[in-house]
């Protein structure tokens, strides 16, 4: 036998059990398991909360349970519009999403703009700030800011409910981070053809962060359409509680809770989430090409 064809067999012998990309072939099944298992645990829940909206009340509590609804049925969806004020609810969630977001995404911009490309005395100790505000529980504040509201008269307002919540640390500090990454040659060669703050801002740095401000108006619109607790301790009826607060009525109905309508409810209050998350998908995957076709 040859030389070559030797070390052609020890290069065979040492290859076999790898795949592809040169990993044991061990190695890949494992991580393709705990993706699946991963995965599983994401999406039979939500297909559970699907297929009860569409169940029967008997159809529910049956034993063992059925993945498929046996009969089919369209009058939970029915039941949860006639149930509660489902349009007022809704119409209050848009209300406050749409104003609250703006106003995080507005301000998380702006003030990481100040603290990455503006200089002032004290701009690194207003940033540590910033983000010392991060580790602050808001349950913390719960307490004093009922107080605060209450007392300026704020109860069951649209008002009331979006002032404690304006803040945006996060997206400061997010956005703040992306704008200290950007190319300093570009921003200089802004600044020496006379781009003033606005203008830099808007022609020249925000153009290059859609990847990143995509991300953070799409966690910010999620976090306030979900937002629970300082709602319910400020609204007191549909005027000004959003949906997730009119979810809660669905409970306990004559004694005992219709999960087949409540699951109808937490459907709908999902697909306009994830409306705005297709939509805003394609924005940020458009603005991720870009960035890495310009890189």
């Amino acid at each position: 036998m040859s030389a070559a064809a030797t070390r052609q067999q020890r290069r065979n012998r040492g290859t076999s059990g790898r795949g592809l990309s040169g990993q044991p072939i061990a190695y890949r099944l494992a991580g393709y398991v705990t993706l699946l298992i991963t995965v599983l645990v994401v999406v039979v829940p939500v297909w559970w909360i699907v297929v009860a909206s569409f169940k029967t009340q008997g159809d529910i509590y049956t034993t063992p349970a059925t993945w498929w609804p046996q009969p089919f049925t369209w009058g939970n969806y029915h039941d949860v519009t006639e149930n509660i004020q489902f349009g007022a609810y809704l119409r209050n969630s848009i209300i406050l999403t749409v104003v609250l977001s703006s106003i995080k995404i507005v301000i998380g911009v702006t003030s990481a703009y100040a603290l990455s490309l503006v200089r002032f005395p004290g701009r690194n100790l207003v940033f540590l700030i910033v983000v010392a505000s991060l580790l602050v529980p808001n349950q913390i504040t719960i307490i004093s800011n009922y107080s605060l509201i209450a007392g300026l008269g704020l109860r069951n307002t649209f008002t009331g409910i979006i002032l404690p919540l304006a803040g945006t640390a996060f997206g400061t500090f997010l956005m703040r981070n992306h704008f200290i990454s950007l190319p300093k040659e570009v921003i200089e060669a802004a600044r020496m053809d006379g781009a003033g703050p606005v203008k830099m801002l808007w022609r020249v740095v925000l153009p290059m962060s859609w990847p990143t401000l995509t991300a953070f108006a799409l966690i910010t619109i999620v976090a306030d359409w979900n937002e629970y607790l300082w709602p319910f301790l400020m609204s007191d009826d549909a005027r000004t509680a959003p949906l997730q607060i009119g979810l809660t009525f669905l409970l306990n109905n004559d004694g005992l809770t219709n999960w087949g309508v409540v699951m109808a409810g937490t459907v709908l209050a999902v697909l306009p989430m994830l409306i705005v998350f297709v939509l805003m998908q394609k924005n940020m995957i458009k603005g991720m090409v870009t960035g890495a076709v310009k890189g």
